[in-house]
C-alpha cells in the first residue's frame, strides 16, 4: 500500500531505454502481488495452469524481466524478510480487506456483474510463500541478482542505491524516498501499451529524484517522514484523522521538527512516532550480494512449459530476443557478469 504522496510528489516521464546500461533495486513484493492483481481473466479469475495452480506472478514476471533484459537493465530483485512487529495492524486490515473483496467477487460473479467480479477480485489478492518460492526459482533460472532483506525489502532496495551499488528503486510506492533512495522508478513493472477501459494507453516510467523533490516541498527528507507519517503510513494506517497531503505539508513547514509537530496533533497509534521515524530515516543495512549470470534456459522452461503449460513457442520467442541483444555486443555481455 505505502504511503500515499500522489498529489505532492512528481517526477518525469522517460522511455524505457533511458535506463538501458543500468542496475534496477526491484521491490520483489510490490511486483508480484500487482502481476497477480492485475493478469487475470475477465471474471477476475487469476491466471492458472492445467492443474489449478496460479501463475500470473511467473507470467508478469517472466515477460517483464524478458522486457528489462532485452533494453539491456540489469534487475535486481529484493524480497522482503520478517516485516516489523508495528506492522502488525496494517496487515490485519488488508486480511479483512481481502476477506470481504472475496465475498463481493462471489456476488458479484453470481449476479454476472463481470466489471464488479473483476475489481474485486483484484483486492482478494493474496501472496503465498509457494509464490515467492516459484518467483525466486524463476528469477534464478533467468540469471538476474535476488537479493534477500532483513525487514522491507523497499528499505534495503533505498540501501543498495544509497551505496550506489544500482542507480534506482523499482516500484509503485513512495516509500523508498522516505528511506532515503536518491531515485525511484514508478511504472516500470507496467510500461508499455495498456487497455485502460474500452482504449489503449501507453505507459511511460517515471523517475522521481529525492532532490528534486524536497526542493520543489522546500522541506528536508526528516520533514518528508514526519509528513507521511501524518497521511499515514504502513506503520501507522490512516494517519491523523483531517490530514490529507497538503494540510501535513503546511503543518511540518510551520514546526519543521517531530516534537513540534506531536504537540499540534493527537498521536493515538500503539507505535511510538519516533519509532516509526527513525525506522524510516536510518533503515537497516545488511550484507548482501549482488551477482548476475547466464540465463539457465532448460530451468526456465522446465518451470514454466513442463510445470505450468506455458506456450513454449512464447518462451522460446522472449529468450531469444534476449539472446540476441546479448549476442550483438560481446561487449556488453562480458560487462553483464560483472
Amino acid at each position: 500500500m505505502g504511503v500515499q504522496l500522489t498529489k505532492l510528489v512528481h517526477g518525469r516521464e522517460i522511455e524505457l531505454e533511458e535506463l538501458a546500461g543500468k542496475r534496477i533495486a526491484i521491490d520483489a513484493l510490490n511486483w508480484i502481488y500487482q502481476f497477480i492483481s492485475t493478469i487475470r481473466q475477465p471474471d477476475g479469475e487469476p491466471l492458472k495452469d492445467s492443474a489449478g495452480n496460479i501463475t500470473s506472478h511467473l507470467s508478469g514476471l517472466f515477460y517483464r524481466t524478458m522486457k528489462l533484459l532485452e533494453t539491456g537493465i540489469k534487475p535486481i530483485y529484493v524480497f522482503d524478510g520478517k516485516p516489523p512487529q508495528w506492522k502488525g495492524k496494517t496487515q490485519e486490515q488488508r486480511r479483512d480487506v481481502r476477506l470481504e473483496a472475496m465475498r463481493e467477487w462471489k456476488k458479484a460473479l453470481e449476479e454476472g456483474d463481470m466489471e464488479s467480479a473483476r475489481k474485486y477480485a483484484q483486492r482478494s489478492t493474496t501472496v503465498t510463500g509457494e509464490i515467492l518460492q516459484e518467483s525466486r526459482e524463476l528469477l534464478a533460472a533467468l540469471g538476474v541478482a535476488v537479493v534477500q532483506a532483513p525487514n522491507e525489502g523497499e528499505a534495503l532496495c533505498s540501501v543498495i542505491v544509497q551505496r550506489r551499488d544500482a542507480s534506482a528503486v523499482a516500484t509503485q510506492d513512495y516509500d523508498s524516498l522516505l528511506f532515503g533512495a536518491p531515485q525511484l522508478v514508478r511504472n516500470l513493472s507496467i510500461t508499455g501499451k495498456r487497455k485502460r477501459g474500452s482504449s489503449y494507453v501507453v505507459v511511460h516510467p517515471e523517475l522521481i529524484t529525492l532532490k528534486h523533490v524536497l526542493e520543489q516541498l522546500s522541506i528536508t527528507r526528516e520533514q518528508l517522514i514526519i509528513l507521511s507519517m501524518l497521511v499515514g503510513t504502513d506503520y501507522n494506517p490512516g494517519g491523523i484523522a483531517g490530514y490529507g497531503p497538503k494540510k501535513s505539508l503546511e503543518l511540518v513547514k510551520k514546526k519543521k521538527s517531530l516534537e513540534k509537530v506531536l504537540e499540534e496533533v493527537s498521536w493515538t497509534f500503539e507505535t511510538p512516532a519516533e519509532d516509526i521515524f527513525g525506522f524510516f530515516l536510518h533503515p537497516e543495512d545488511a550484507d548482501y550480494s549482488i551477482a548476475f549470470s547466464a540465463v539457465d534456459e532448460a530451468a526456465v522452461k522446465k518451470l514454466l512449459v513442463g510445470t505450468h503449460d506455458f506456450s513454449e513457442e512464447r518462451v522460446d520467442s522472449a529468450l531469444s530476443k534476449v539472446q540476441a541483444v546479448k549476442g550483438k555486443d560481446q561487449k556488453s555481455l562480458d560487462s553483464w557478469f560483472h
